[in-house]
């Protein structure tokens, strides 16, 4: 008969920057703190397991992450808007220059919201050598950031129960200085590939290549 160990003190009570344990998290917490605080483990039991809490109630409206992703630095950052707009895209253009201050060119890969486009958004650009490569219409899903909000759904909304998004944004940003910090760790890795996986899935077809044509 094999048992099973489960953590039984939550991430956030630990101050740790994500919602769930995973092994390989797990592991790596205990040998970085060399059994200053203990953390309980206890063997499972049966009868009513102690559930994840559920996102479900979002009493306060829904908010947008406006995401930026370093392809060469393997970097990613953001805030929360209340929504959509071109200020919040240029915004979030010039957080992208200001983190390249040298002046070498840049180009950015924007799905083709009409937000991401105006006049001045193409004029602020052209001053700042800043090329908007917009992806196809209904293809958002191949620019290269999509992969990394898997991992944000992972271990930053699910079994969360925020109470605000004052909460959420600030959680959020405190899983984002860990993940920066940690880009190759294997969860993060493994939780790309399952966003990764997911998008060919719903797409039916395969990074790189042509759509297969209809018989």
């Amino acid at each position: 008969m094999v048992g099973c160990t489960t953590a039984i003190i939550r991430t956030e009570t630990l101050g740790l920057p994500f919602t769930r344990w995973s092994v390989r998290k797990l592991t790596d917490y205990l040998a970085h703190k060399r059994g200053s605080r203990r953390v309980q483990v206890s063997r499972e039991r049966s009868g009513h397991p102690d559930r994840l809490p559920a996102n479900y109630y979002k009493l306060h409206g829904v908010r947008q992450f406006h995401g930026c992703y370093s392809v060469g630095g393997d970097q990613l950052w953001g805030v929360v808007r209340r929504r959509k707009s071109a200020e919040n895209t240029l915004a979030a253009l010039k957080s992208i220059r200001a983190a390249r201050p040298d002046g070498a060119p840049i180009y950015v890969v924007l799905d083709n919201l009409s937000e991401h486009k105006g006049p001045k958004i193409r004029a602020w650009a052209v001053r700042n050598r800043v090329e908007l490569c917009f992806t196809p219409t209904y293809a958002s899903w191949a620019n290269p950031i999509e992969a990394q909000f898997g991992p944000l759904r992972t271990f930053v909304i699910a079994g969360s129960d925020h109470p605000n998004h004052t909460v959420l944004a600030r959680r959020l940003q405190s899983y984002l200085r860990w993940r920066n910090a940690n880009a190759r760790h294997p969860d993060v890795l493994a939780a790309q590939r399952r966003e990764r996986a997911r998008i060919r899935s719903e797409r039916k077809r395969r990074w790189g290549q042509p759509a297969s044509r209809a018989a």
